[in-house]
């Protein structure tokens, strides 16, 4: 149960004052629907602002807070321009107040002509006059001000204002409890960091590092604590040990030989499924390194050594693909392998649930209908699950309660994740890399071409499609917000779909799953030539025959995500294109992103690379996995401060007692704090 000190805090966001149906959207849209999220909405950024006397002191584009007073209201001609306050400073200066549309209604209510009133703003000119824009604040004592010279500016959605924001950040704080010191008071004295609660407040006050730092740390070492919790669990747990007499991988006829590092991999879940404790192993490799074949050959293990196994997809497109791949390999194998998905109905259901109890079927894909409480196994002891950052450690403990034992787990992601990272989202497990590519791979061919070019583009992409072939177009991140992302995936589809008629298709996150399974099997059938989208392309979706991708605005995309999207094509025997199409106006980064892109298509490179060019940015690869690991700790904070959370975690399980003593206790309230409970959890289970 959660301690009740927490329950402040996890109350609903709509029981904070002024929170009504109205809000509540855009709340959600933030992702802050408890009071907790909000007081862990922390700042993007903050204005610091300059008290001065006149605007003599002031220089131009600074932010400040003056006393002025307005002599006079000037509305443009036809109401359609800008609407102007002119107003004098103490030693006579002019300086306009500058409002835009429907804001001049309320610079005729808070301005009037002749009383002082003290304004924030920046200060600009335009033309031979000093102006002010839109002021920040407008109030009639200066009192009222003295709080803003440092000012938080937060992550809006459309619907909210800064102001609302401050107001129910305010409201979290004051409902933050004291809570007891999980931090190994050591490590806390190196840091200087203050307590949880006044971190908190901190946060949101100003540039506070160490506040920032001591969150961003809470956070590691609860993450860091939990996959310990789940790695103890595991040893405790009995699984079934699995050795194989190569009875069955003997038939497998592949079409070409395994590579060194496909052998290794191999060699690595076999020593593991042989072993009681349940194997915990996450298999990395890059974009068609041939992953499935490892899989299959674990598999395999697993039915010589008369048990059954599954493989676990997060889309029923890609389900249906690994069925269809895994069939065709295991042909002369001769086992029983099914597809079980939501769409599956009726008797064909039933028969697929009876030859999972029976044990006449000895491998099940599919999505997460295969773990509904209705399945029933008759000795499940092998679960693979394919682009693992879709799955939460929470949802792999579910999985693990479906065999008769603990089965055997072996988690796979095309995601190449940087070393530093790979501590952070999977602790719990030992890491297995497919370093190599399979023999006769063709290199991508990438281009990088200014969008000036689009039409000879356009005209490229439409002789690729008369050759027979077929390609991706996709749209680019527009940082403003998703629905800005769909606008532009959109318009950009209208203006192909002139072009091309039927042939193109398109596809993004807010279809709904039935609209995007339609459009995504036409484009695999080859029935559609084009595909549009924006970088919701199932991770993943192999279709050999395109082999043409168009990235747009590229320079916006994360190294990751440019080789992510790029392994879409390449997956026949054609030789492949990537089109990076870039704006006018390319950063450092930018450059030096595109032009590691042409150099290389080592995914655990790229990585790496990725980690040092982003350094503090957004998390790798958040945008498209749809799980983001960490909510507060950046990449360069994980990076600096990972490590000692780790070691912290240790110290705690194997010297100070675990979850019980006074440090356990309050550490035991923190997994409740970041709803990493599913550890406690497991203590309790056992």
């Amino acid at each position: 149960m959660r301690p009740d000190i927490l329950n402040p805090i996890f109350a609903e966001v709509n029981t904070l004052d002024g929170v009504g149906p109205k809000l509540a959207k855009p709340l959600e849209r933030l992702g802050l629907s408890k009071i907790k999220d909000v007081a862990y909405h922390l700042p993007d950024r903050f204005v610091e602002r300059r008290a001065v006397a006149n605007l003599d002191e002031a220089s131009e584009g600074e932010q400040i807070v003056i006393a002025l007073t307005p002599t006079e209201h000037r509305a443009s001609r036809g109401g359609r321009g800008p609407y102007r306050v002119l107003a004098q400073d103490a030693i006579g200066n002019i300086c306009a107040l500058t409002y835009f549309g429907r804001a001049s209604y309320t610079a005729k209510k808070l301005l009037p002509p002749g009383e002082l009133r003290w304004i924030a703003g920046r200060l600009d000119r335009y033309g031979d006059m000093l102006q002010i824009v839109h002021p920040d604040h407008v109030a009639e004592k200066a009192d009222t001000l003295s709080d803003k010279q440092v000012e938080p500016i937060y992550r809006l959605a459309e619907g909210l204002t800064q102001p609302r924001v401050a107001s129910l950040v305010d409201q979290a704080l004051d409902l933050a409890p004291e809570l007891s010191e999980w931090i190994e008071p050591g490590q806390a004295d190196r840091g200087g960091w203050p307590a949880w609660r006044d971190a908190l407040h901190l946060a949101h006050r100003g540039p506070h590092e160490k506040a920032r730092d001591r969150l961003a740390y809470d956070e590691l070492f609860a993450n860091a604590l939990a996959l310990m919790l789940v790695r103890a669990d595991n040893r405790k747990r009995r699984g079934t040990p699995l050795r194989g007499d190569r009875a069955l991988r003997d038939r497998l006829n592949l079409p070409f030989p395994l590579t060194g590092a496909q052998t290794r991999c191999i060699t690595e879940i076999e020593g593991d499924l042989a072993q009681e404790a349940p194997m915990l192993r996450l298999l990395q490799g890059d974009v068609g390194s041939g992953k499935t074949v490892v899989a299959l050959e674990a598999m395999l293990i697993a039915i010589e050594a008369g048990t059954q196994a599954a493989l676990l997809a997060p889309t029923e497109i890609l389900a249906r693909q690994h069925y269809e791949t895994l069939r065709d390999m295991a042909r002369p194998v001769g086992i029983e392998i099914a597809l079980l998905t939501g769409r599956d109905k009726g008797k064909a259901r039933e028969s697929i649930l009876m030859g999972l109890l029976d044990g006449s079927i000895d491998i099940v894909v599919g999505t997460h209908a295969i773990f509904q409480d209705s399945v029933a196994y008759r000795n499940l002891a092998l679960v693979v699950i394919d682009e693992q950052h879709r799955f939460g450690v929470g949802q792999r403990l579910m999985l693990a309660r479906k065999g008769k034992t603990t089965p055997h787990t072996l988690a796979m992601t095309a995601t190449p994740i940087p070393r530093t990272l790979t501590l952070a989202q999977y602790g719990e497990m030992e890491v297995s890399q497919i370093d190599e590519l399979p023999p006769g791979r063709q290199a991508i061919d990438t281009r990088v071409v200014s969008t000036g070019r689009l039409s000879e583009v356009a005209d490229g992409v439409s002789r690729h499609i008369e050759g027979g072939q077929q390609a991706y177009w996709v749209c680019p991140i527009v940082r403003e917000s998703e629905t800005d992302d769909i606008a532009a995936a959109e318009q950009r589809f209208a203006s192909l779909k002139a072009r091309f008629g039927d042939d193109v298709v398109l596809v993004h996150g807010q279809l709904r799953p039935e609209e995007k399974d339609a459009a995504m099997e036409r484009f695999a059938s080859g029935e559609a030539k084009l595909l549009v989208a924006t970088t919701v392309i199932e991770v993943g979706v192999d279709v050999p025959n395109a082999t043409l991708m168009v990235i747009e605005q590229a320079e916006r995309f994360g190294l990751a995500q440019l080789h992510q999207l790029r392994g879409r094509v390449g997956r026949g025997s054609e030789k492949s294109v990537c089109l990076l199409l870039r704006g006018d106006a390319l950063s450092e980064t930018g450059r030096e992103r595109l032009a590691l892109m042409r150099e290389t298509q080592d995914g655990f490179r790229l990585a790496e690379e990725d980690l040092r060019l982003r350094g503090g940015g957004e998390l790798l690869g958040t945008r498209q996995s749809g799980e983001e690991a960490f909510r507060i700790a950046d990449l360069e904070q994980i990076a600096r401060l990972l490590p000692a959370a780790h070691d912290d975690a240790r110290l705690l399980m194997e010297r100070d007692g675990g979850l019980t003593g006074t440090r356990g206790e309050a550490a035991r309230t923190l997994l409740y704090l970041f709803e990493r409970d599913w550890g406690v959890q497991l203590l309790r289970g056992g």
